[in-house]
């Protein structure tokens, strides 16, 4: 069954059809939040949620075509709750984060310990641009619908955290 048809079956209450398009995208969803809130259990709890919500809520996705960006627009707003939750908590990296985050395994782990802390001292937008881009794989049009933001904002937003990145660890 193609997207579109699964949607709406989902749409009439087809459980079994929601489960399919979650398991298609599940893992993007995973990442996504993990690399947002760098806590595995945190990042569990927003993905259900998301879930949960978008399960409740499917039957007022407007476009069939939309599923993905607009359940990633769901999940995007809990892990900015879970964020605003995280003022009062000390910050840890994790060594599973340490293990998986964007640098090439062939790099030294300083090289990618320090692409890490980087990227951890952007804003928060800033790192959901990159991490739906390079983590999700999502196209700038895509981030633009998720973010709720202009395509020329997500694709300056972008560069200019790379280039920030870039300068911060002596590429640039």
């Amino acid at each position: 069954m193609r997207q579109e048809q699964l949607v709406r079956a989902a749409k009439a209450g087809d459980a079994a059809a929601f489960t399919k398009l979650y398991e298609d995208i599940y893992r993007d969803m995973h990442r996504f939040a993990y690399y947002m809130l760098k806590h595995t259990e945190d990042a569990k709890d927003a993905v259900g949620d998301a879930v949960m919500d978008a399960w409740a809520q499917i039957s007022t996705l407007k476009k069939d075509d939309a599923f993905k960006s607009w359940v990633f627009a769901i999940l995007a707003n809990k892990c900015r709750h879970k964020l605003r939750e995280y003022v009062n908590r000390p910050n840890e990296l994790s060594e599973a984060l340490a293990d998986t985050l964007a640098a090439p395994q062939s790099s030294p782990p300083e090289d990618r310990l320090a692409v890490r802390e980087e990227f951890l001292k952007l804003p928060e937008t800033d790192r959901m641009i990159i991490a739906l881009h390079l983590f999700a794989g999502y196209k700038t049009k895509e981030i633009a619908a998720v973010l709720n933001m202009n395509e020329s904002t997500v694709r300056s937003r972008e560069s200019r955290a790379l280039r920030r990145m870039g300068k911060a660890l002596g590429d640039a």
